[in-house]
This record gives C-alpha cells, structure tokens and sequence, in this order.
C-alpha cells in the first residue's frame, strides 16, 4: 500500500464519522475495547448503535468488547440470540472481535454457557489483556463465594492496571434506580483495598461518568439500546459528566499507565472524552 493510498483511507474512514470527534491517542501496543449495556432489544436503536459500533473499530481497531448485562430482554430462544446479538454486531463479530459478557436482572444466568458471550459457564470471571486485567462479577447475587473468590484474585493479580465490570452501579444518579448501597458495602472495600482503578456498569439506560470516588472511576454505559430520557437527577453531586436523549457507547484505550475515553451517541457524536494518568487519577482534556 503506498502512503498516498494509505492516507486516502484514513481520510474517507475518518469522514464516517468526522475528524473532530475522533479523540483515541491509538498508541502502539496500546489495549483497545468497546464498552456496551442493556443491549439485548432487538430494537432499531440496538441496530443503530451497532452500526456505529463497527465504524469506530474500523477507525480504532479495537479488538474486543465489553458488555454490562441485560444482554438479551424477553424470550430467549435461538432465533431471539440472533435477533438482538448476532445481526445487531455482525459486522464486528465477522471481523473476529470477542464479547465478553456479565449477567444483568434480565439474563437467564444460562447465558453464561452461550459461547459468543465468552463467560466459560461461569456467573464471575476475570480475563486479562495487555497490562489490563478484568474482572467480570455478578452483581445479582453477591454471595460470600464470589466476594471470596473476587478477593482471592484481585490479590493475587499481577495487572498494572485493574478493571471491574457488572449490571448494578454503585453509584448512579439515576432517579429510576439510583446507587446501590447495598452492593458498594460489599465491593467498595475490596476495590479501595486492592487498588481498583475503573470500574463499569449499566442497570441505568443512560450515560453518566461519576466523579472519582475514593479514587476509582465509575461510568454507566447502559444506554446502548434502551434509553430512560431525562432520569439524570439534575443537579447531582455525583455526576461528571451525562447524557440521557440518546443512546450510547464507549471505546476505550489504555496505553501504558494512560486510560483514554470516548464516549459516542447513536448518531456518532462524540459526548464525553477524556485521559487520565493512573498515578494521578485526573481526567485531563476531558469535553464538557
């Protein structure tokens, strides 16, 4: 490929969705994912987003995605995994991209054995990529074996950089829902013990990045394919940042002891963005 050639691809890739707002360092050897929640409607804004989806991996290459529960709502046939997984991300899936799954309230828990979901058989698992490790949790029943196991491997973990995801959100500013209390009682010691450095969850059908709390970051992703417009409480102490009129998705980079951000809407504009260095904490550059 010359380099004249070469440029005209990046240009006519970068026009899918606009120059000014691709904002990823795309650093070599960098770890690159997408992040998705409270997908599975086989609707047209699941469609939407995952059209989106695949434009940014092509700009990206990221080369996995994570999802944040609630990965299939109501009947769960074969036909319905295809319906409201397999066609939304086709493109991406035939492009050898891997999901990995955790369980929301409305997952049958034997989605865990539907090999596109990656979960092994398991409710809770970790996998690591790069100098990253995640951890994957069940957040509908925290019983003593998974915080026992949890503990055991987060102690144990070698990673530079430690990731933990699942559907209910320890802090949320969502009027439907809002924080579970509950939940951070049983975590939140772990994750400031053993160092947790971002933490992600849905359950919440829109946006919202937390400001730091205790030194982890919290976002929500889990508008992209359901959306509960205006339930962001206005005014929250929590909120950083949010966006609850459309749906969403994220892709992230980690680059050395760098964690960058993007956030996009179902029509590719980019709604949140930021980098912060893990020996800070600090989002830098971030859009407001």
């Amino acid at each position: 490929m010359t380099r004249r050639f070469a440029t005209a691809v990046l240009v006519a890739a970068l026009s899918l969705v606009g120059a000014a707002q691709f904002t990823l360092p795309l650093a070599k050897d960098s770890v690159r994912f997408a992040v998705i929640g409270d997908t599975g409607t086989g609707d047209r804004p699941q469609y939407e987003i995952g059209q989106k989806l695949e434009e940014f991996r092509k700009l990206t290459s990221f080369t996995f995605t994570i999802m944040l529960g609630d990965n299939i709502y109501g009947s769960e046939r074969p036909q319905d995994f295809v319906k409201k997984f397999e066609a939304p991300y086709k493109a991406t899936l035939d492009a050898g991209v891997k999901f990995y799954a955790a369980l929301g309230n409305h997952d049958d828990p034997n989605q865990r054995f539907y090999k596109p979901f990656n979960m092994n058989g398991e409710r809770f698992y970790t996998f690591t990529r790069g100098n990253v490790e995640f951890f994957v949790l069940d957040s509908n029943y925290m019983d003593r074996k998974q915080l026992d196991w949890f503990e055991r491997s987060i102690k144990d973990s070698k990673s530079d950089w430690k990731m933990a995801y699942f559907h209910h959100p320890l802090y949320s500013s969502g009027a439907a829902h809002g924080s579970e209390v509950d939940l951070r009682a049983l975590l939140e010691p772990l994750f400031v013990k053993y160092s947790m450095d971002v933490v992600f969850a849905g359950h919440e059908h829109f946006y919202e990045r937390i400001k730091p709390q205790k030194g982890i970051y919290y976002f929500t992703a889990g508008g992209s394919a359901k959306l509960r417009v205006g339930d962001i409480r206005k005014g929250s102490p929590l909120t950083e940042k949010g966006l609850d009129n459309d749906n969403t998705f994220m892709v992230v980079e980690v680059a050395g002891d760098k964690f960058s951000f993007q956030t996009i809407s179902r029509t590719g504009k980019t709604i949140d963005s930021g980098t912060f260095q893990k020996t800070t904490h600090r989002i830098e550059s971030s859009s407001k």
